[in-house]
């Protein structure tokens, strides 16, 4: 027999439960004396709550006189700690301070501008490399062209890249409508 888990027995207790959950729950409890007796403890705390759940009679008016006034009171303790004038301070962008800071501008946009559009680098290698173009992937070693597949004027190519080395490249082929799967390892 599967008896039904405490927050269902819990639910049944209180009536929360769906008509069919309700159905089975109650079908359950009326042959099993160990969930009779749970839900009848549930029944019990049910009846206990609403006595604990009363609050004290509170004066809310009470309350926030005493709130205001306290609000008050730390009000005027720090009117008498403040001094009676507070002293201006100069102005913080005068003479050689204003230079400084327009010199850092100037030194960190300048900077940035440089760094944002960095020269490309052309590497030249005698090792194999694939690599994709307008065309398809092609096999490099150095500046010699080894193996190239052309994707033959298809419109949308999905290029792949393995962490091994292997590029692939997915297209439909736009004279037949066959989808085409190339895919070159080098080593």
């Amino acid at each position: 027999m599967r008896h039904p888990n405490q927050a269902t027995l819990a639910l049944h207790a209180g009536g929360d439960l769906g008509p069919i959950q309700r159905w089975w729950t109650a079908r359950h409890v009326t042959r099993c004396a160990a969930c009779r007796k749970e839900v009848a403890g549930y029944n019990e705390m049910r009846e206990l709550l609403p006595e604990l759940a009363e609050l004290p009679e509170i004066s809310w008016n009470r309350m926030a006189a005493e709130v205001k006034a306290n609000i008050r009171l730390g009000l005027e303790a720090g009117e008498c700690v403040r001094s009676s004038e507070m002293p201006l301070r100069r102005a913080s962008m005068s003479g050689w301070r204003a230079v400084v800071a327009f010199a850092s501008v100037v030194v960190l946009v300048g900077g940035c501008l440089v760094l944002e559009r960095p020269a490309p680098q052309v590497v030249h290698t005698a090792e194999t490399s694939v690599e994709a173009t307008l065309e398809g992937i092609q096999a490099r070693t150095g500046d010699e062209r080894m193996l190239g597949l052309m994707n033959g004027g298809a419109q949308k190519v999905t290029y792949t890249l393995g962490a091994q080395g292997a590029m692939g490249a997915r297209y439909t082929d736009p004279v037949t409508g066959s989808v085409t799967i190339n895919t070159v390892y080098a080593q």
